[in-house]
This record gives structure tokens, sequence and C-alpha cells, in this order.
């Protein structure tokens, strides 16, 4: 499967220009990252997935941004659902894996309403940024479970198939422009008992899934698995365009400050070893919190919550070092860089438009951080 990866990483990134103008990726593209099971490496075996290592599916993931930022983040963030999938009743899992190759997109927030009937429940809402919703079958969304009186009474997550709900295109955007980060709207689906699971269960790791998937993976937090999976398409965006950077600098003579050879500069030269060490570190540390996480969860250990804080603080940090990074580059790539269409100009717009998602956002995981060292109770569905 890596082989065919790294296969296809030129194709992927020849067709980056195009992915970006056109704000879709290419069917070429999704049919390869099928066939080599991309998609379902987190998938459970039991349902023709491969049930890899977390740190195996991000590697690939990191691999695919760095040619081309859409690509990445759709394998990522469509990677990861069949993992949450199988966190769900069997019944549920069955039905999305009647074909095994199902490709499943998500908006979390829980802006829908579902409301109890006899036989289930009712789903009504209009759902922002469900990235890869133009590629896959089946959404997971967030909702308000409503009591009779329209009180809400918890926070669910809950699966739909596509028959459900229409996609409208409103994705046009400054940067990740072939994510198809759509909107989604139900309007009052029928949803089954088993396709609804409750976010305190996941955040507890008590779910119905664990009894057909009992393995490591599946023990991870959802938290852990998610904001890692929205951070390292980043940190691989931001590592591809220092790979473009050096490449397209290491012969370009300046027409400004007196001219001279680029590579000759030692402000430039700085500025190199400056965003190399924070793509450095940004990698390492989202590599050495989930590998802590796989390792606790192989050992049939509990995951602390202090593990699990550093993840968070760890991973908003890592995309914090990654944009400045690509700052740092995209600063001193000069005038000849500004260009639309060029790759540094495109992977600068990519990675800050990835920067913005809420799992992102740098003071308030922090600030979650700060809580749990001070000993004060910590509540937040990411971590």
């Amino acid at each position: 499967m890596r082989d065919a990866v790294r296969e296809m990483v030129p194709d992927v990134a020849e067709r980056a220009q195009s992915v970006d103008e056109t704000r879709r990726i290419s069917t070429a593209t999704i049919d390869a990252l099928d066939r080599a099971y991309v998609f379902r490496m987190l998938q459970p075996a039991r349902f023709g997935g491969l049930e890899t290592t977390p740190m195996q599916f991000y590697e690939v993931v990191r691999e695919l941004s760095a040619a081309c930022a859409s690509t990445g983040w759709v394998a990522s963030i469509l990677g990861v659902h069949p993992w949450h999938v199988a966190l769900f009743a069997p019944e549920a899992q069955h039905e999305v894996w009647a074909e095994p190759a199902a490709r499943i997109c998500s908006s979390y927030s829980p802006v829908g309403t579902l409301t109890p009937t006899a036989d289930g429940y009712v789903l009504d809402g209009r759902w922002m940024f469900a990235s890869g919703c133009d590629y896959a079958g089946w959404a997971l969304l967030g909702a308000k479970l409503v009591a009779d009186d329209g009180r809400a009474v918890d926070f669910v997550t809950v699966l739909v198939p596509a028959a459900d709900y229409t996609v409208n295109d409103v994705w046009d955007t400054v940067g990740m422009r072939g994510t198809a980060s759509n909107e989604i709207v139900v309007a009052g689906a029928h949803v089954p008992a088993h396709r609804m699971l409750r976010n305190y269960d996941v955040a507890r790791l008590s779910v119905p899934g664990h009894r057909l998937n009992p393995g490591p993976l599946y023990r991870i937090p959802f938290a852990a698995m998610f904001t890692t999976a929205v951070a390292m398409p980043i940190v691989g965006t931001v590592a591809g365009c220092y790979e473009r950077y050096v490449a397209a600098m290491r012969d370009r003579t300046r027409l400004s400050l007196g001219g001279g050879r680029f590579a000759e500069d030692p402000f430039a030269q700085v500025a190199l070893a400056r965003a190399s060490s924070s793509i450095d570190a940004a990698r390492l540390q989202l590599e050495h919190n989930i590998t802590a996480m796989w390792e606790c969860a192989t050992a049939d250990r509990p995951i602390p919550m202090e593990m699990r804080l550093r993840l968070r603080r760890d991973q908003v940090l890592a995309t914090e070092r990654a944009l400045e990074a690509i700052d740092t580059l995209f600063t001193t790539a000069g005038g000849s860089s500004l260009g639309r269409g060029n790759p540094i100009e495109r992977a600068w717009r990519d990675a800050h438009a990835g920067g913005v998602h809420v799992a992102n956002e740098v003071p308030r995981a922090l600030a979650l951080y700060g809580r749990g060292v001070f000993g004060l109770p910590v509540e937040d569905n990411l971590v």
C-alpha cells in the first residue's frame, strides 16, 4: 500500500493546480486512493479494512499532503471516519460496510436536531464544512437530542446515508479548495436507534462497537484520532512547500538587494533553518503523542488525562509551528512567488485555510491543558 501511494504522489502533485482551479479532486485520484486502500487503513479488518496503526495512517496522510494539500486533507478526514464508524453499534457497521469501500464524510458541530419517535429518531438540520462530502456515500453528523418539550438533553453523532441528505455547493474559498467542504441539509430523515452514538460514551471509551472491534486501534480517544487527522495534513503541506522552496531558490538570482545568488544570502539561510526546525518539531511531537497512546492501548493500559491533554496541547502547537514555518518561507521567497498558482503561494493559502479549523484553535486548547495542570475539571469533546 505504501508503495502504491508513493507511486501516485507525482500524479497527485501534477494535478494540484487543477484541484485548486476546479475545486475538485479528480476521479482518477479518488480511484487511485481507493485502490491503494488509503480510505480503509483504519477500517476494521473484519469489514475489509487494513486496521493499521495510527502512525502508518498519518504517515500516508503527510506524504499525500506534501504533494497536494486538498488531496491530503480529504484522505485524512475521509480516512479517519471508518475508525469512528467502528465505534457504532454492530448493526450500523454492517449497514455501512455492506459496501466495503464505502466513504464517510462528517460535520460534527451539534447543529442538528434529533427527535425521538416510536421506532428511532427524526433528524433535521443544516451542517457546514462537511469535508469530502462530494466523494462520500455516508455522513457523520452532530446533533442535539431533544426531549418532548424541545429541550436539548444530550449531544450525539448520527450516521446518515447520502440518500437522506442534500449537498449544497458552497465551498469556494481561499485555500483547501478541492476538499469539497460543502453544506449538508437533512429534512425529516428517519434515523434508526443503532445509527446514533452518544458523544459522552465516545469520550469515556465505552461504546457498542467494542463488541465487534476490541483491538487497540479502537481504544484510542476520538479527540486524539480526529485532531491529529486535522493537524497532520497541514504539517505535510508545509513540509512539501519547504522541499519546493529549496528546489526553487537554490539557483535563483536576486533582482534586488544588490543581486547575487539567493542561496548565498545568510538571512535566507537562517530563515531556512528556522522553518525546517519548526516543521520537524511539529511532526515529531504529533508522532510522539499518538505513538504513546498506541502503546497504552496495545498494553491494555488506561490512557491518562495528562496524556490526552498533552496531545491536544502539542497538536495545536504543531499547527502553529507549521504555519509560522510557511510564513517564513513565503515572506523570504520574494515577489516571484506571489503569482497565483505558484506552488509556494498555493501551499501558503492551503495551510492557512486548514489552520482555521476549530480543532486548531490554539488558545482554547492551551487553556484546557492549563486547567488540567491546575487540577480543575476539563470537559471538552476534543480532549
